[in-house]
């Protein structure tokens, strides 16, 4: 397996462009827009920047890594050739299906077709397309350069052989493969979405504020960031999409979203990427800010 194409230029799928080409695959990066393709290129190369400058890697391995990507606006062209690709597009789930219904037509038949979907039913996604034995999860963690973990997610018809091949990869990758098995949320979002959500229930409760719920679960829980800090720099509105899904697919009322949470998003308070959640976000500055709508 040399030759893998990514859906998605966004902070994901730069991040996982980044990962494959850094160990020398031959990446195909594929999104419709040519300002986010280059924009991925400059992010990729101040990540490489930051390595250099830690002494991680070589100036030879971050020259490598740039030759290994080429990128392309035309999905059917970035996938031809494609050994295995990765779809790393917005979580919303009739994109996927659309994407996946394009890939099956215009990847090779032996092709590997994975999605980094962090919620979203695997088996459904799999069922867009005409092989569903090579449908797979493989769900990577944001900085995807930095995080070793990697979520590996089984539909009900993936291959036996198809889930060894990616824990394979994932290890020459430098990550630590976990193989789970398709129900909502998998494990990761499964644990960690109730868990934000509670956070943001006890500061809707009233319970304690945004600094010391955070500082509780920081000190007490040994988490290198607090829940309401983390739900920032995922985005607001990711957790309550995850959120969703798991309240659609259990049923059960101890996943429904907070609605503190709900109105956030509904105002369009996403967290670090619209510069306000439960903190602010400010151009240059490092300080962890608390939002003035939770100062009393």
């Amino acid at each position: 397996m040399q030759q893998i194409a990514v859906i998605g230029a966004g902070t994901m799928g730069n991040g996982i462009a980044h990962v494959f080409a850094q160990n020398g695959f031959k990446v195909n990066l594929v999104d419709v827009s040519a300002p986010s393709l280059e924009k991925a290129l400059q992010t990729i190369e101040k990540n490489l920047d930051r390595q250099l400058a830690k002494e991680s890697i070589t100036a030879e391995v971050k020259a490598r890594t740039l030759q290994n990507i080429t990128t392309y606006t035309d999905l059917a062209t970035g996938v031809k050739t494609a050994d295995l690709v990765v779809e790393a597009a917005t979580e919303n789930i009739a994109l996927k299906l659309k994407i996946f219904q394009d890939l099956d037509a215009y990847a090779p038949p032996a092709a590997i077709l994975a999605t980094n979907t962090s919620s979203i039913s695997i088996t459904r996604i799999a069922a867009a397309t005409k092989r569903a034995g090579k449908v797979i999860g493989m769900h990577f963690m944001n900085p995807v350069p930095v995080m070793k973990l990697v979520e590996i997610i089984n539909g009900y018809a993936t291959e036996k052989t198809v889930s060894r091949t990616i824990v394979t990869l994932s290890e020459k990758l430098g990550k630590v493969p976990c193989v789970v098995n398709d129900y909502p949320g998998f494990i990761a979002n499964r644990i960690l979405m109730p868990m934000i959500n509670e956070a943001i229930y006890s500061l809707y409760e009233g319970v304690a504020n945004v600094a010391e719920i955070d500082t509780v679960m920081k000190l007490g829980m040994a988490h290198p960031m607090g829940p309401l800090q983390l739900a920032d720099f995922i985005g607001l509105d990711v957790c309550l999409s995850i959120l969703n899904v798991l309240h659609d697919g259990f049923g059960n009322p101890k996943y429904a979203p907070c609605p503190l949470l709900v109105n956030m998003v509904t105002a369009g308070y996403l967290g670090a990427k619209s510069g306000e959640g439960f903190y602010r976000y400010e151009k240059g500055s490092k300080d962890l800010i608390v939002s003035e709508r939770f100062v009393k």
